[in-house]
């Protein structure tokens, strides 16, 4: 008894099979671009503006039966055709270069990702860096700060050729030394006014004492001094 075939596993290629329909193989670029360009003329208003000639032309031959021949009476069945087969036709063209330029704008938006990351790590970079300087010249002196420190040296050294004098004694004959001098001249003493006081007025001087009018003048003289044994 004849074992019956079993299908093949994964592992087995399937048979080439003859197709009842011939391959059509086309360039999908190409009628992408074709399918953008009609998409692309149908909004605009040159379009809008033939088809409504085109309309108008032909219900008015039908109409009027030019030399008796009317080929679409009313109510123009033929015409209603034509604009559906148009329609059926359009939505997928138009829908065609919608997904192409959706996968277009993908591709920009990945690029523009991509381009975002490298300056976002470009500027991490340049960040860490500028740190790392600053860092780096903490310790380093600068113009300023060089400056700073050389005129209070020369300070210093003025102010000691000053003490030193030209005998070279730290002092001065009356015991103050220049940079006391110096400080004095830029700070001087400010004038005090004297105190007065008030001494008795002439009134005080001129007035007699009352207290001896009317009376004897044994009563205020001192006894006579006697004389010692």
């Amino acid at each position: 008894m004849a074992e019956k075939p079993t299908s093949g596993g994964l592992d087995t290629p399937l048979e080439l099979r003859s197709r009842m329909l011939p391959s059509f193989s086309s360039d999908p670029d190409a009628f992408g671009r074709f399918a953008e360009r009609f998409a692309r003329y149908m909004g605009t208003a040159n379009f809008l503006f033939y088809m409504t000639i085109f309309v108008v032309v032909w219900i008015a031959l039908n109409v009027i039966g030019l030399f008796g021949f009317q080929w679409d009476p009313y109510p123009f069945i033929l015409l209603n055709l034509f604009f559906s087969t148009q329609a059926s036709y359009a939505a997928p063209l138009i829908l065609l270069a919608q997904n192409r330029q959706d996968d277009r704008d993908r591709v920009t938006i990945e690029q523009d990702r991509a381009r975002d990351e490298r300056n976002l790590a470009d500027t991490e970079y340049l960040t860490r860096e500028v740190a790392a300087l600053r860092i780096a010249l903490r310790e380093v002196a600068t113009r300023d700060y060089v400056r700073a420190e050389l005129r209070s040296l020369l300070s210093d050294l003025l102010e000691a050729q000053e003490e030193s004098g030209p005998n070279g004694s730290g002092s001065s004959g009356n015991g103050e030394t220049a940079k006391d001098k110096r400080n004095k001249q830029r700070n001087p003493p400010t004038q005090q006014i004297p105190k007065v006081h008030a001494g008795p007025s002439k009134a005080e001087h001129a007035a007699p004492d009352l207290s001896a009018v009317g009376t004897s003048p044994a009563r205020h003289s001192s006894p006579p001094a006697q004389p010692e044994s």
